[in-house]
């Protein structure tokens, strides 16, 4: 394996961990625990998802920006050779990047408090705001997934 295939493969498992974990939260598990769960056990469950799922969203983060810089100079010798579709990829990352850090550093432990004071409307009203941020985030990481799919082999 070269260099470059074992740099694309950690790039692609990164990824799909990141943008498959939001959409198997976004449209099979929302929708499974608002019909089996009431608020306060629904709370605990996200509570305790984002907990687990984030650790892995934090080695996505930091795995992406490194297979990436990788191959770009594998690739392209460089950010400026690149061709636009890479440049774009790169935005979007970090677009994603700031979602992610919004809905950790500041939603999720409002969530946390709330979930752990029993505060279930509050709880309700932040998940809310968590949902509509993964929501924004798995939109931009498909676009970003279908750039990719289109562009085989980098």
């Amino acid at each position: 394996m070269t260099v470059f295939a074992a740099l694309y493969s950690l790039h692609t498992l990164a990824a799909l961990i990141w943008v498959g974990g939001m959409f198997f939260a976004w449209m099979i598990l929302r929708p499974a625990a608002v019909a089996k769960l009431q608020a306060p056990e629904r709370l605990a469950l996200w509570q305790e998802v984002f907990r687990r799922f984030f650790l892995w969203v934090w080695i996505a983060v930091l795995v992406l920006p490194i297979s990436g810089m990788g191959m770009l100079h594998l690739r392209f010798a460089g950010f400026e050779a690149a061709p636009r579709y890479v440049q774009i990829m790169m935005g979007l990352y970090l677009v994603m990047l700031a979602l992610f850090l919004r809905i950790q550093l500041l939603q999720y432990p409002q969530l946390k408090r709330a979930v752990e004071s029993q505060q279930w409307p509050q709880g309700g009203e932040i998940l809310g705001h968590i949902r509509r941020l993964v929501g924004s985030n798995l939109l931009v990481g498909l676009a970003l997934v279908a750039i990719a799919a289109a562009r085989p082999g980098f």
